[in-house]
């Protein structure tokens, strides 16, 4: 697994709660998806202070989690990192990463996730193209697509 953290320029503190965690201690796979769901709400705002979860709206089409390492309560400095990796006409693509420090610093990455988004009309319930505005959002804070 070769992860570049530095491609992540977006990043959330993550509080792992005593009920994320499984009989055996570790996060249990589904809350993976709940910090991504979190995560996402927060970018986006971030991303776009033309965003308005009041007007626009995205449904998920694909969703996905590789698991490496264990998460613990008891593990530093957990954060997320978010990116969106491609656009394109009617949807685009988000990165996740799950990190926290070892006991040196080092970066421990504990899982890998990707979604496909669409973008929808909440007043007829279809998929539309993505707005000039939004595109050109996207580009200005992930230079890199």
């Amino acid at each position: 697994m070769n992860v570049n953290l530095e491609n992540f320029k977006f990043y959330k503190n993550i509080e792992i709660r005593w009920n994320d965690l499984d009989p055996i201690g570790h996060v249990n796979n589904v809350y993976y998806f709940e910090y991504f769901q979190i995560g996402r709400g927060y970018y986006m705002t971030e991303m776009s202070k033309n965003w308005d979860w009041m007007k626009h709206m995205f449904v998920i089409a694909n969703i996905s989690c590789q698991y490496f390492k264990e998460l613990r309560l008891t593990h530093r400095n957990v954060q997320l990192g978010i990116r969106i990796s491609a656009i394109g006409n009617k949807s685009f693509d988000f990165e996740y990463v799950i990190v926290s420090d070892d006991k040196n610093g080092e970066r421990i990455v504990h899982a890998l996730g990707t979604s496909t988004q669409v973008l929808i009309d909440l007043s007829i319930n279809k998929s539309i193209e993505i707005p000039v505005w939004l595109r050109s959002d996207m580009i200005a804070y992930e230079p890199n697509l």
